[in-house]
């Protein structure tokens, strides 16, 4: 991929040296004895409980009402260490973010709306979000609560060694995809897809789930025929790097390779062959009408 000069994104949050704790500050934690007596006690579950109502009147805050300090989470600051091949990875991925900042403001405009960038959360191990607590494990994730996507940069080494699926354009597939979440947000297909699994069963929500992850995979081919046609940003061997990764990290192909058979009505991401698909049409028509697989009879 052509990538080496490009623009680099001003949306990058940069956590590789926070550390997320939950610990619970002085004045709160020196209750902790004494309500460990109460309880022991004659009467003490009478007095905790009426303690639990002020708790509960005072909006959940006693520690505020007692001028004490609670429970909150913090992170601890270390040094930032990484390695050379690091340091490039997260210019690369600021190009990249940046390549699809320009892409759909394009695309926004022409249709006479207003793109809002996205950030991008780099972190290493676990961070919070406006979704609850990240983590490595979870692989990248995008947030509507806070319009943010997250991404522990080791997953581009799971993504190579593990899943098979080298690569720079691998890697922007996978960066793309995320975005593609934050452009459902912005036109509104999130919180409609949201609602109406609430109202659906787990089998009937996993299959809505699978066609809204379906369409960000075709809105990041949108992106990337639009910035192959304004950039020329491909080299040969791009596409099949993005396709590997796609097939790689199919619903089917994850659950064959854990634990050797397929459970179809809990997929929620969509096969293999259904990702590599929908991102072809994405690259080929460069059409956000044409990824509609909210209403494809075929996925």
């Amino acid at each position: 991929m052509r990538w080496r000069g490009g623009r680099r994104s001003q949306n990058v949050d940069d956590r590789r040296s926070q550390r997320p704790s939950r610990a619970i500050s002085g004045g709160a934690a020196s209750l902790l004895p004494l309500v460990m007596k109460l309880a022991a006690t004659k009467g003490g579950l009478f007095i905790i409980a009426i303690g639990a109502l002020v708790m509960w009147l005072s909006g959940g805050n006693l520690g505020g009402l007692l001028g004490l300090g609670g429970m909150a989470p913090t992170a601890e600051q270390q040094p930032l260490r990484e390695s050379a091949a690091e340091r490039q990875t997260v210019e690369f991925v600021s190009v990249v973010l940046a390549d699809t900042e320009d892409t759909w403001h394009g695309l926004f405009e022409q249709a006479g709306r207003s793109y809002q960038e996205p950030r991008l959360v780099l972190f290493r191990g676990a961070t919070r979000s406006a979704c609850g607590m990240g983590e490595a494990a979870m692989g990248p994730f995008y947030c509507p609560g806070d319009q943010q996507i997250y991404i522990d940069l080791s997953f581009f080494d799971e993504l190579h060694q593990r899943f098979k699926a080298p690569g720079d354009f691998a890697q922007a597939y996978v960066l793309a995809h995320e975005v593609g979440h934050h452009v459902q947000t912005l036109l509104g297909i999130s919180a409609k897809t949201h609602a109406a699994r609430g109202r659906l069963s787990s089998i009937e929500a996993n299959k809505l789930s699978v066609r809204q992850e379906l369409q960000a995979d075709c809105f990041a081919g949108v992106w990337a025929h639009h910035a192959q046609k304004a950039r020329n940003i491909l080299e040969s061997g791009d596409l099949e790097e993005a396709l590997a990764a796609a097939t790689a990290i199919g619903d089917d192909r994850l659950q064959k390779s854990a634990r050797g058979y397929v459970t179809p009505d809990s997929f929620t991401h969509g096969t293999s062959a259904q990702r590599v698909k929908w991102f072809r049409v994405g690259i080929q028509h460069g059409s956000l009408s044409q990824c509609d697989t909210f209403s494809s009879a075929e996925l």
